[in-house]
């Protein structure tokens, strides 16, 4: 079997095993374990070493106490706060334009966005959205482990034989990383201020991770073509999600979605892995599968509780449609003030 062949599989695989469990546990946002899940397994490495794992747990339970650290500021500083919220989304963006870790990078911004807005509102959605996180985080580590001990790498893939390294591009421009960092915080922060100043932001988590992954969809990329990538990847998500649904709606039942998923990992798998890396257009294939799991997952753990689902549907559809004319928007004026000069730059 070719190796993108095996990572495909393996990333169907894994995400439809997490949703599994998480959906049969059924923790608050339990379909976390899936979206982080998926991040992972998303990108042509190998397994994550014992060593990577600790410093993720490390760095993404210390993105938490900043971000609970923040709280008092943001309720009796608000003018502070918001700097400071800033000021750590600023820094997780650079880091992932400098080179770091786009996994970390990915699961650091969801963390401060959806504790900073939460918390603002609600000390005890904080600490389930805390608890949230981190077991999401470790369920997708196992899956990931799972899944590669199900279907490894060939021996003979250089990859594998590498460690756990991302693909080297050169020394990233300090003045370009910041450029992109400002680009995705023009994308990410008005969201988040928007709800810091909201009571109901606790009702839009799922909107939340969203933007997030817009924020680290923008700060991965630098391409003159990122705002019709951030258009290109919520449309074919949001028609991903329609024919799942239509589908689970005739046949409700939690096998026909694992299935759906599965199937969904498959098809939208191929467009991210090639040969012995990423497509070229991966990165959008990866935040088009993203966009269809963020939208359905939370609607069918409503439906499963007997809840009106179908109008959460449609309105995280056109939540999130409209989200992304706004991306599009921050960027194309952005790019349009501020002209980077590696504009025509693959990430």
């Amino acid at each position: 079997m070719n190796i993108d062949s095996r990572r495909i599989l393996r990333h169907a695989l894994g995400v439809s095993l997490s949703l599994l469990v998480s959906q049969v546990i059924d923790w608050p946002l339990s379909f976390l374990a899936a979206v982080f899940t998926t991040v992972l397994l998303s990108l042509p490495i190998p397994p994550p070493s014992l060593k990577f794992s600790f410093l993720f747990v490390v760095k993404l339970v210390g993105a938490v106490f900043i971000c609970q650290a923040l709280q008092p500021f943001i309720e009796h500083a608000p003018m502070a706060g918001v700097i400071l919220v800033a000021l750590a989304l600023f820094g997780t963006f650079y880091y992932t334009a400098m080179g770091g870790d786009h996994m970390i990078g990915g699961f650091i911004t969801i963390g401060l966005t959806l504790l900073t807005a939460v918390g603002s509102v609600n000390i005890d959605a904080l600490i389930v959205v805390t608890k949230s996180l981190a077991k999401g985080a470790s369920m997708a580590i196992f899956m990931v482990y799972v899944a590669h001990a199900l279907l490894p790498d060939p021996p003979s893939d250089p990859s594998a034989a590498a460690g756990h390294h991302h693909p080297s591009y050169g020394k990233p421009d300090p003045r370009e990383a910041a450029r992109s960092a400002i680009r995705a915080l023009a994308i990410v922060f008005p969201v988040t201020l928007l709800f810091l100043l909201t009571n109901s932001s606790t009702s839009y988590v799922v909107v939340m991770i969203k933007v997030a992954a817009m924020g680290q969809q923008a700060s991965e990329d630098d391409t003159g073509t990122m705002a019709n990538k951030l258009i290109e990847s919520t449309v074919w998500g949001g028609i991903g999600a329609v024919i799942a649904w239509v589908v689970l709606s005739c046949v409700p039942s939690l096998t026909m979605y694992i299935l759906l998923m599965a199937l969904a990992g498959l098809v939208y798998g191929a467009g991210i892995f090639k040969g012995q890396g990423m497509h070229p257009k991966g990165a959008m294939w990866k935040y088009a599968f993203l966009t269809m799991l963020i939208i359905l997952a939370p609607t069918v753990g409503s439906m499963a509780k007997g809840q009106a689902a179908t109008d959460r549907f449609w309105f995280r559809q056109f939540m999130f449609l409209g989200i992304a004319v706004y991306g599009y928007l921050a960027v194309v004026v952005f790019d349009a003030f501020w002209t980077g000069k590696n504009k025509s730059k693959t990430a």
